[in-house]
């Protein structure tokens, strides 16, 4: 699912925003879940399951499946899915020896620490066990970054917090994933312009609130129609259409035995 676990920066996820504004998050995350290819019996860890969406669509299929995120709001709605989740920390997995396989869907790129996770990961799959994940790859909303960090040094603020994501290369997480006792089958780093049915504006209020907040309650909104006004240039069709540069790295490991 979705982005919530080991949030950088003071990010914080509104179960209703996320339904209004970033629903096509887990709707993406089919062809992860093809790679997965979960069957009925099997153990299998849902990190960063956010709200539950493909996390139920794992368990459809007959698998025992185990949700973990940061997020009060999207575990909620989770369990109201009826749902087996917990709030844990992605860089700090407490299972041992649990499960068959790992899934991760849009979350990895905001656990800045991934050697962390990857450890927490091997600890808990069985031998052989396998790890499939799709999120934010090399190149990942280049636009949308580069016209928040024009726009804060323009204004004297903190670019850096314009993107506190992992946005690896292929090569670089093969390496991290071989260096964590993993054997790669698959990984692709693959172009995906991405709609956004609600504009980009609410994309910014949903992923960055705290770039935004940190210019104060009257002057945010300005700093955000600013940003919004050099991202036209780039991201919006003449219809009036926003499309989202994204670009997503999807990996399928196995753990060595």
């Amino acid at each position: 699912m979705t982005a919530t676990v080991g949030v950088a920066d003071g990010q914080t996820w509104s179960a209703g925003s996320y339904e209004a504004h970033a629903r096509f998050v887990s709707e993406l995350g089919a062809g992860a879940l093809e790679w997965l290819a979960p069957r009925a019996g099997e153990r299998i860890l849902d990190l960063g399951c956010g709200d539950g969406a493909l996390t139920a669509r794992i368990a459809e299929t007959g698998a025992r499946v185990r949700g973990v995120d940061m997020s009060p709001s999207l575990l909620e709605a989770a369990r109201e899915r009826g749902l087996d989740v917990e709030q844990m920390d992605g860089h700090a997995l407490t299972f041992s020896d649990e499960f068959d396989a790992v899934f991760s869907n849009a979350a990895l790129h905001w656990m800045t620490r991934p050697v962390e996770v990857l450890q927490g990961v091997a600890r808990a799959l069985r031998p052989g066990g396998r790890f499939v994940a799709e999120f934010g790859g090399h190149g990942n909303v280049a636009a949308v970054v580069t016209a928040m960090r024009a726009v804060a040094r323009a204004r004297g603020g903190d670019e850096t917090i314009a993107g506190p994501w992992f946005y690896p290369t292929p090569a670089e997480y093969q390496a991290l994933l071989e260096q964590a006792g993993f054997s790669v089958r698959r990984i692709a780093l693959i172009p995906r312009p991405t709609p956004l049915p609600t504009g980009i504006a609410n994309w910014l209020k949903t992923f960055r609130k705290p770039f935004f907040d940190q210019f104060g309650a009257e002057e945010s909104g300005r700093v955000l129609d600013e940003v919004v006004a050099v991202l036209k240039l780039s991201l919006c069709d003449d219809a009036g259409q926003w499309t989202a540069d994204y670009v997503r790295l999807r990996v399928a490991a196995r753990l060595k035995n």
